[in-house]
């Protein structure tokens, strides 16, 4: 023990310290922008070891000349000092996780061509590759004793072996023709194409030996796609068996949320065990206590909607009856971790335009709010203090630690502090107003970089996505208000009815309205904002949204006028936005989510799709609109901008289309997002700078 301390105090002694912050002047200093926003290091996944002593964690870094991010693993002292960066290959290094002993971190990377399980010795050393299978490795989690490993392939649950697997695709590769056949939904999903493949979780011994296959049979996806990961999974605390959450697919599986936890020997000797079987909303995330008497998992409670509140339930392992915890906390957290004594959860949450950390009382279901400002994620134990990460708009993520009180704040990172010396930022505030239904309604403004309360500034409203999501104090690293900030706009963001953090009612409140409430919560708001704010110009004024925001620009197109008929923007910006949503319904892939949203699908209710439908109002568009769309977009395809374009061009409305061949529903690669920004700046630039 006294050796591998020895050896990690000395990997941390040998690395470089960061870059102090630096007081400079004016003139060395520059407002911030987007390649400011591009270039800043990304730290993420936090894992501390198992003595709590530690903290591994990812950071990625951005390499333009390659038009990607690089992903390398850190190390740093739980109660802080210099960090290390343990793996600098070219190739990605994600996902580290500890041996149980503390000696080495598992993790996965591309080295070797393929995504593969490696091994690192933090008492020196290479990283030797553990795995050597045919087909990518993710997902990948360590049973509590260190015997075995779990993580997920794209298997053909049809094949017996995974020779199998890799041989049909390479059979598929050499054929000839073109075509794809399909004779169920989904036929793509997010950004791919159906194949027939399903991700399947295994388990096999980490000294070596072969994968098994224990959710065999299942056509479902473990963890869940497009977006689940190991947080979906975890051991039982005797390590036998291993529980996930999974959505038996079937034809229902375009339409239906019914995720549940299922247990499976990690031999493969039975068939997996449905656990949640009489809750037939969504069931995900189980963790088990330290001291192995208790699972607790989330838990939705309406069928075929995404966005319902995450409720947290706890049952007696093996086998008790699950009780919810916190009924009367109306938040839906994010991820859960438990205290080392069993009694104490914390969870992180949307609150109030942040996202907060909680501790949750099991016993009592007293939720007690720790931190308030900026965002916080990813929590997990490190000793006896909470490591996360947590950034605000003015600070992009860093990796902090907390007492259990959610005080004596630390920092452990500082990876972009030269970066961040020699910006300038606008400064924020929050604000309230009274909205749709008499409700308060909570927004944020960001002043221009260098604000100078004599002079007008023109205005970027920005409307979030979802539309079951929040423009929180957070540093985004696409919808970042601080790139507008620094281009002399004075950026509004509004979480109008719809949005998290407010309670579940506030949530529920937009279905079948998505043009009512929240659209006069933007008009109530903007008014509010002008009235309390005359330095911004409300004429000079563009509307800027993705996804749902895009939708909403769409709308607005047709709807926000003043009473002369003037309307009430200069520009609007619309990306990756709903235009008709008969299309929509019948060319998107997630059906339940249009389902839910207009109350059932097209054919059986179109009133309700059709009562706030964009492309019903085409013929009172008057507004100059950039459109934004990628190509590998299968959430709201590339049609619905198609159409969004074609209706401008027609009724001959300053627009342009900015296309991205290679993009889905986010712009993710540098070089495009240096020109979304370039494209999207200069478009307001265009209309509303004097």
């Amino acid at each position: 023990m006294a050796q591998r301390a020895l050896a990690l105090a000395a990997l941390l002694l040998a690395a470089q310290p960061f870059s102090p912050w630096q007081s400079l002047s004016a003139s060395q200093t520059h407002p911030f922008n987007a390649q400011d926003l591009v270039g800043m290091d990304r730290v993420s996944d936090p894992q501390p070891s198992p003595d709590g002593k530690w903290v591994a964690f990812v950071v990625r870094k951005t390499d333009l000349d390659a038009n990607r991010g690089r992903n390398d693993l850190w190390l740093v002292a739980a109660d802080g000092g210099p960090a290390r960066q343990l793996t600098r290959h070219e190739a990605a290094d994600t996902e580290p996780r500890w041996a149980p002993d503390g000696k080495s971190l598992y993790f996965l990377s591309t080295r070797s061509g393929a995504s593969q399980i490696w091994r690192l010795s933090l008492e020196g050393g290479e990283p030797e590759q553990v795995t050597d299978l045919p087909l990518d490795v993710s997902a990948l989690l360590v049973s509590p004793s260190g015997s075995h490993l779990a993580f997920s392939l794209n298997v053909f649950t049809d094949c017996p072996t995974l020779a199998c697997t890799k041989e049909r695709l390479d059979e598929n590769a050499k054929k000839k023709g073109s075509g794809q056949e399909h004779d169920r939904l989904f036929i793509r999903h997010w950004s791919s194409w159906e194949d027939g493949q399903r991700q399947h979780l295994f388990v096999m011994p980490a000294a070596g030996g072969d994968p098994v296959d224990v959710s065999k049979g299942m056509d479902a996806d473990v963890p869940s796609l497009p977006f689940g990961g190991a947080e979906e999974v975890a051991f039982t605390p005797d390590g036998k068996e291993i529980v996930f959450s999974a959505r038996i697919a079937g034809e229902t599986e375009p339409w239906s949320t019914n995720f549940d936890l299922y247990a499976a020997p990690i031999d493969g000797s039975a068939p997996p065990r449905n656990l949640t079987a009489a809750n037939l909303a969504w069931d995900t995330q189980p963790r088990f206590s330290p001291d192995g008497k208790t699972l607790i998992y989330l838990a939705m409670s309406r069928a075929g909607y995404e966005a319902d509140r995450f409720r947290i339930l706890a049952q007696t392992w093996p086998g008790g009856t699950p009780r919810e915890v916190a009924p009367q906390w109306d938040r839906s957290p994010g991820s859960l971790v438990w205290s080392a004594d069993s009694k104490t959860l914390y969870a992180t949450a949307d609150d109030l335009g942040r996202s907060a950390l909680f501790a949750i009382d099991v016993a009592s279901g007293e939720a007690r709010r720790l931190r308030a400002e900026g965002s916080h994620h990813a929590p997990a134990l490190a000793g006896g203090r909470i490591v996360a990460t947590w950034d605000d708009f003015k600070t992009p993520a860093e990796l902090y630690s907390f007492s259990l009180d959610g005080k004596d704040a630390r920092a452990l990172t500082s990876l972009n502090a030269a970066r961040l010396a020699a910006i300038r930022f606008g400064d924020y505030e929050p604000f309230t107003f009274t909205g749709a239904g008499g409700d308060t309604v909570h927004g944020w403004l960001v002043k221009p970089v260098d604000f100078d309360p004599a002079k007008r500034y023109p205005l970027a409203f920005l409307i979030h996505g979802g539309p079951q999501g929040s423009f929180a104090n957070n540093f985004h690293y696409r919808w970042n208000p601080q790139s507008y900030a620094g281009r002399g706009y004075a950026a509004v963001m509004i979480d109008f009815h719809g949005s998290t953090g407010y309670g579940q009612a506030f949530t529920d409140a937009i279905r079948e309205d998505w043009g009512g409430k929240p659209f006069e919560d933007l008009r109530k708001g903007m008014a509010a904002v002008l009235q309390k704010h005359p330095w911004i110009d409300g004429s000079r004024a563009c509307a800027l949204g993705a996804s749902y925001g895009g939708y909403m620009i769409n709308w607005i197109a047709g709807n926000w006028f003043d009473g002369t008929g003037k309307p009430g923007f200069r520009c609007l910006v619309n990306h990756a936005g709903l235009f008709d949503h008969r299309a929509m319904y019948y060319t998107t892939e997630e059906l339940w989510f249009v389902e839910w949203e207009h109350g059932g699908p097209y054919y059986a209710n179109p009133a309700a799709h059709e009562r706030h439908n964009p492309v019903a109002h085409v013929a009172k568009w008057q507004t100059p609109m950039l459109v934004v769309h990628g190509a590998l977009d299968y959430r709201v395809p590339e049609a619905q901008g198609f159409g969004t374009f074609t209706a401008l061009q027609r009724r001959g409305i300053p627009s342009k289309l900015l296309y991205f061949p290679d993009e889905n529903h986010w712009i993710l690669k540098p070089q495009n997002s240096l020109q979304w920004h370039d494209e999207v700046l200069g478009w307001l630039d265009e209309w509303t700078k004097e």
